[in-house]
């Protein structure tokens, strides 16, 4: 499957990864510095990404501690924000839009 990733620096790239895995496993597989502290626990919000839209509408909503970690973001906090962990990478999402989110 394929995702549209643009960096912190505003860099586009179109990578191909492995259904089946997070999308912060597939980011910090193609060298995407994500720090993801937590190791993807959902108790940081080191791997925090913007979903672009129409993408976000096909993600199940945030659960409870995602949406408490992502509202600790309040600086870069966006109605886009996920914790990339969070979201897990399947053949409905190829082609997924993300953006790094800058780090907190």
């Amino acid at each position: 499957m394929k995702l549209n990733v643009v960096d912190r620096s505003g860099a586009s790239a179109v990578v191909e990864c492995a259904p089946g895995q997070s999308l912060m496993s597939a980011l910090r597989e193609k060298g995407y510095p994500l720090q993801a502290i937590c190791g993807g626990a959902a108790s940081c919000a080191t791997c925090h990404v913007y979903v672009e839209s129409p993408w976000r509408e096909r993600l199940p909503a945030r659960g409870e501690f995602e949406e408490a970690l992502v509202e600790d973001t309040y600086h870069f906090r966006q109605d886009a924000s996920r914790l990339s962990c969070q979201i897990d990478l399947s053949e409905e999402l190829d082609g997924l839009a993300v953006i790094i989110a800058p780090e907190d």
